[in-house]
């Protein structure tokens, strides 16, 4: 299984895009990091300068079709750049016309609302993207993890940081179908 993680070149928190990344790589599947352009990605650690890592696809030259599913890790900088970019919105919401799952954490789901891909869909994110998630149709909870089967496809998602046991154990069980 190829798993497309999206994310802009710098802005992401370097945890979010960690700990399922190993989840991933856990269960022997091949995660790929997929950016808007070519080099690296600068994590951060909060508002701190983390780690950088390499991009392996450009959304430009990739597609839905080659990944199995998507994940979006948060940080505030990272989907904010991600939702003004028309292929990086375009790539996500191709995963729901082909009926992939989608995994996103913290403010991941922005690049959703921005895709038209929430309406009717139950969701968690961080709380301070509640408002922008019911404007844009969906309905926003204050859990864990919400996994959310409306068609077409699956949408895992996650609040914060401390949530991520929940939400890795909840992204392989889901990839897994």
């Amino acid at each position: 299984m190829r798993v497309a993680f999206l994310m802009a070149p710098a802005g992401v928190e370097q945890v979010e895009l960690e700990r399922p990344w190993q989840a991933v790589r856990g269960e022997g599947w091949e995660p790929r990091l997929v950016s808007t352009r070519p080099g690296t990605v600068q994590a951060f650690h909060h508002l701190d300068k983390g780690d950088t890592f390499p991009v392996d696809d450009v959304v430009e030259s990739s597609t839905a079709e080659d990944f199995d599913a998507l994940v979006l890790p948060g940080g505030l900088a990272n989907p904010d750049f991600l939702r003004t970019d028309e292929k990086a919105v375009a790539f996500a919401r191709h995963f729901f016309g082909l009926a992939r799952p989608v995994a996103a954490i913290c403010h991941g789901p922005w690049t959703l609302v921005e895709a038209d891909v929430v309406r009717g869909r139950t969701l968690t994110s961080w709380p301070s993207l509640a408002t922008d998630i019911r404007n844009a149709g969906g309905i926003w909870v204050d859990e864990k993890v919400q996994v959310c089967h409306a068609a077409p496809g699956t949408l895992i998602t996650s609040r914060k940081p401390d949530d991520l046991p929940a939400f890795c154990a909840a992204l392989v069980q889901e990839f897994r179908r």
